[in-house]
């Protein structure tokens, strides 16, 4: 008789745990639908600093294999990973296990990260071709051609006035386009006098960009009509970030920027002269601290007030990422196919994994994950094991 009761009293006990787990797991499918890291660098101001804090302990979740090498920096939303791919595949991926959720063949490559806005990725590729699907089912709602490559990703801001959404995204046809989200209509372009690389930013009134013409633009986001633009002093591969009427950005010339948009002036220069090296990646702005990743192999931290070096650490190679901050800490991938955890305050390293293949694209980091993708063409999450 005790040892029916006992069998019994494990089964409850085993139904038990099943239950408690499958409800965890719940829980967490339903916390992962609200993870959100639309657009390239977190927000429309390209800031790179995540709403949440990173749990103690990161673990490899998943990892997802496309058809070649990645450039392309993911989002996230609807409880999925968007990435694009060198194959010239967009890629919808379920956050949960890196399961595929749909595919879409653009028809050539794809560097640029995607953008998710109202249920709808927005992407273009190397032919300067550029897509509106459906983010749920990867249909086509709408295509744009440019007349050359697209390399950065799209922005996007509410018509200040008929409040219509509207996408903006540059190309190596050395134009900035403004279209209409919901049926790709051209409502304005803006020609510059070389090729756009980066993404704008924009805080709901103007759009900031630079390129190879190094010109910081600001534009009205109306008509798309001139508002000032400042030489930065070299061409800018990258984004710049657009915090508080100020554009942060660096450089080919070894010099990390902060401009004035109002004044149209350069405040501050900052330039490390122990190791100097280009700029290719774009700026984190967190509230008194700015970081860069450099072609001389560190990261650098400068004071958001004045640009004076506050720490400098340093990976095994170049650092064309973007990092990214996240509560104190900062997520950052270097060349030498590592990703990292820093600390914000003093910058000594806390965590990093051997992804073993060099990484060019900026982390997405909301809910407790990171999602980067990687040389060897794969994507990888991490985050708090269940």
């Amino acid at each position: 008789m005790r040892k029916y009761r006992y069998i019994v009293f494990l089964f409850l006990f085993s139904v038990l745990l099943i239950a408690c787990s499958k409800k965890e797991v719940a829980k967490r499918i339903i916390d992962v639908e609200k993870v959100s890291w639309p657009i390239f660098r977190g927000d429309s101001r390209l800031s790179g600093v995540a709403a949440d804090e990173l749990p103690e302990e990161l673990t490899l979740l998943w990892s997802f294999k496309t058809e070649s090498w990645i450039i392309s920096s993911p989002v996230m939303g609807f409880g999925r990973v968007y990435i694009g791919s060198s194959d010239g595949k967009v890629y919808s991926i379920n956050l949960i296990d890196g399961s595929k959720v749909w595919e879409f063949d653009t028809g050539d490559d794809i560097e640029a990260s995607p953008l998710l806005l109202d249920g709808a990725i927005y992407v273009g590729n190397l032919s300067g071709e550029f897509f509106s699907l459906d983010a749920h089912t990867g249909q086509v709602r709408w295509k744009y051609k440019c007349q050359n490559s697209i390399y950065g990703s799209a922005n996007w801001v509410r018509d200040p006035d008929n409040k219509k959404l509207l996408i903006l995204v540059g190309s190596y046809d050395n134009r900035l386009y403004c279209l209409e989200a919901a049926t790709g209509k051209l409502n304005w372009s803006y020609e510059t006098d070389n090729y756009i690389n980066g993404t704008p930013a924009t805080d709901g009134v103007h759009v900031v960009f630079g390129g190879c013409d190094e010109l910081l633009h600001i534009l009205s986001i109306s008509d798309g009509t001139k508002a000032g633009e400042v030489w930065a002093g070299s061409y800018i591969p990258a984004s710049a970030a657009f915090v508080e009427n100020r554009a942060y950005l660096g450089h080919y010339d070894n010099k990390l920027v902060c401009i004035d948009t109002d004044e149209k002036k350069i405040v501050w220069e900052y330039e490390d002269k122990d190791h100097p090296d280009a700029f290719f990646s774009s700026p984190a702005v967190g509230k008194d601290r700015v970081l860069i990743g450099s072609r001389d192999g560190y990261l650098h931290c400068v004071n958001r007030k004045n640009g004076e070096k506050i720490w400098a650490w340093q990976s095994r190679d170049d650092i064309d990422s973007s990092p990214v901050i996240s509560g104190n800490k900062v997520v950052v991938a270097s060349m030498d196919g590592r990703l990292y955890v820093v600390d914000l305050k003093d910058g000594k390293e806390i965590w990093s994994y051997e992804i073993g293949a060099a990484i060019f694209g900026c982390p997405a980091v909301a809910g407790g994950f990171i999602v980067i993708g990687a040389d060897d063409g794969r994507i990888y999450a991490f985050g708090e094991k269940l």
